[in-house]
């Protein structure tokens, strides 16, 4: 059983910055906690540092503390035991107002001429059908054998293995299994390295559907919070107190919120693994779509010497969703023991589609420089009508990738998702990338449309945000300024 999880009284200073001069102090105090608490930065369930010692690290009176712990536990944020502590936690709310179970419209929902921003994904690039014309002149080469390759096929492999090297990783061929999707890649690890009841490390936000493999599989989800970025000191008491073993991590544009992780973070977070004996599956769905640098961050796993960083790839963002091609990275042992796993869920991955992304990698970087001139125009015109129509959302313009994440003043989320759809685009509110109920005050925006698309999706989002109709309390129309 992991251990219980708390926050020291400095570490809680940290996150909640200079306290503003917003009086009484104790408000301010406890506002900053429950803003904290409900964006994601400060999990649930975590031990709150004693009243004495976060009065010490603040610079305040104990009083000032015990009246914002009793604030927060009023309305519902900690939880405490006598003699025992206090802990995060969510007020009870219920399905039918802001708050409850998320909204999450399906594109079957949706109206003719509704604009689709549930999915964040790019038609083929120009260079698509020179791909498929040689990837057809070379299938005769294959045609002559049984078509099975669990591991994938070495062509493909050996261009991937490339890439990797190109990046700073170096590769070989053997280390890699390519696979349906970069779902399929997620899943199929999670089968393999965790057993139910395990507790596993996500981020919050993080990608909904990895979530799901990880509750269908019955894991104990322990989460850090990335709404700002990582805290990697956080993050390393996160693996350290939580017992984990494995931890899903997004480093590369992380979906939703954007953010790139520094070098420097990267080093550190695998040196955090390393202490607490923990892998790391990282996601690198985005590695490729960098907007403002031309060459991509080096992956996670080039500060690695220990096989801890399992990487996960996808030809979805940058070439296509339809090919339907991801894969993973890991040991040689590990790559051959998930190929012979593989093989009662389809066997192996489909020839045609692997010809294909193997030609697209010939041709990587005109790629990339396409997707890079769109991306960025598209997210320049996305924050500049953001900026324009809905002057009072707050966010971090992201270095490339294809989502913005979105900052409401109120927590509003799900009922705006849902107010939106009637006024024709469909979003997805914060909710949904959570693990347990909070980022009611977010959005997630992905910039993979027209320009001209995405002006008028924001002109329709900002009507039905005017429309939506949700009362705001009066003590939560000014948000003290240490959030």
């Amino acid at each position: 059983m992991s251990e219980v999880r708390y926050v020291g009284g400095v570490q809680l200073a940290r996150l909640l910055g200079p306290l503003p001069s917003e009086r009484p102090l104790y408000a301010a105090l406890s506002r900053g906690i429950r803003t904290l608490v409900q964006d994601g930065r400060l999990p649930l369930g975590v031990r709150l540092p004693a009243e004495r010692d976060l009065a010490g690290a603040l610079g305040v009176s104990r009083t000032t503390v015990t009246s914002a712990y009793d604030d927060l536990r009023e309305d519902g944020f900690v939880s405490s035991r006598q003699g025992a502590g206090s802990w995060t936690a969510l007020p009870a709310v219920s399905a039918d107002r802001p708050g409850g179970p998320a909204f999450t419209a399906s594109p079957r929902d949706a109206q003719p001429g509704t604009i689709d921003l549930g999915c964040a994904s790019h038609a083929a690039p120009a260079v698509f059908p020179e791909a498929v014309e040689a990837a057809v002149a070379q299938l005769p080469l294959y045609t002559c054998g049984p078509g099975y390759e669990p591991a994938g096929l070495l062509r493909l492999r050996e261009a991937i293995a490339d890439r990797y090297t190109e990046r700073g990783l170096p590769t070989r061929p053997e280390e890699i299994v390519v696979t349906n999707g970069a779902q399929q890649a997620w899943n199929l690890l999670v089968q393999t390295l965790v057993r139910p009841g395990e507790p596993v490390m996500v981020e919050r936000p993080t990608y909904p559907h990895a979530l799901g493999a990880l509750r269908n599989r019955g894991a104990l989800l322990a989460t850090v919070g990335v709404s700002d970025g990582w805290d990697v000191e956080l993050l390393a008491d996160g693996m350290r107190q939580s017992g984990v073993r494995l931890a899903y991590l997004i480093p590369d544009f992380q979906n939703p919120t954007g953010h790139l992780m520094s070098a420097d973070d990267r080093a550190a977070v695998v040196e955090a693994s390393r202490a607490s004996k923990a892998q790391i599956v990282v996601d690198e769905t985005f590695a490729e779509l960098s907007i403002d640098a031309a060459a991509p961050m080096p992956p996670m796993a080039s500060f690695d010497g220990g096989g801890r960083v399992i990487s996960v790839g996808s030809a979805s963002k940058l070439f296509w969703g339809g090919l339907r091609v991801g894969w993973i990275r890991t040991t040689i042992p590990l790559a051959q023991r998930l190929a012979t796993l593989r093989e009662p869920m389809d066997i192996a991955p489909p020839v045609m589609e692997q010809l294909i992304t193997a030609e697209l990698f010939c041709r990587v970087e005109e790629v990339r420089a396409e997707r890079r001139a769109q991306l960025g125009e598209a997210r320049d015109a996305l924050v500049a009508a953001l900026r324009a129509r809905v002057p009072d959302w707050t966010f971090t313009v992201p270095e490339g990738g294809m989502c913005l994440w979105a900052r409401l003043p109120f927590p509003v989320a799900t009922c705006l998702s849902e107010t939106a759809l009637r006024h024709g685009v469909r979003v997805i509110p914060g909710p949904m990338f959570g693990a347990d109920g909070v980022l009611e005050d977010y959005l997630r925006l992905p910039f993979a449309k027209s320009p001209d698309q995405l002006r008028e999706a924001v002109t329709r989002l900002a009507a039905a945000y005017e429309g939506t109709g949700v009362e705001i309390p009066v003590q939560d129309r000014q948000m003290p300024a240490c959030v």
